[in-house]
């Protein structure tokens, strides 16, 4: 079972520190990390900046075509209105389908916003009492998550994993 969980920060700087302590506890073995990427949303900007986190990826991550449709549909979608509908509605459904709720898709829509940062994270396992301490060195943070069944996570794995990168283990 997998878990995509975002650390939401109210500082443009918060998720950076996030990603940085995030590897520490990925190297001592506290988390494993199957896959993650950064946002950044500059004061004065009308969009986020996003960026695949690679070195933080394990075995078998999901190719950038899972991130990119997942911020566009949270971030951008919005801003192109009915036009888009049904294909919003596509891939909402999709996405539902990987246990990546409507709700999920709205929360973090509404909480990062011009002048936050956010750590987005797929995660399996993990030291959670190990975790929560070493988290305390952040700045304050909110956590919005969604568990994926077995058979949510294979159905993303199969949508979305970069079939060459699996072959090369």
């Amino acid at each position: 079972m997998a878990t995509l969980t975002v650390f939401q920060f109210r500082t443009e700087n918060g998720a950076q520190q996030a990603t940085d302590l995030i590897e520490k506890l990925q190297k001592q073995a506290l988390i494993q990390v199957q896959d993650a990427a950064i946002i950044t949303w500059p004061i004065g900007s009308k969009k986020p900046k996003t960026r695949h986190l690679s070195h933080l990826a394990g075995v078998g991550a999901l190719d950038g075509a899972f991130w990119g449709t997942l911020f566009g549909l949270i971030f951008f979608v919005p801003f192109f209105g009915e036009a888009t509908g049904s294909v919003t509605s596509a891939f909402a459904a999709k996405f539902k389908d990987y246990g990546i709720t409507a709700y999920f898709i709205n929360s973090v829509r509404r909480k990062v916003t011009e002048g936050t940062s956010a750590v987005f994270l797929l995660t399996s396992g993990g030291v959670l009492d190990k975790i929560v301490l070493a988290a305390r060195s952040l700045p304050k943070f909110e956590l919005i998550t969604s568990n994926l069944s077995n058979e949510q996570e294979a159905a993303l794995r199969a949508g979305f994993t970069d079939e060459e990168a699996s072959v090369r283990v």
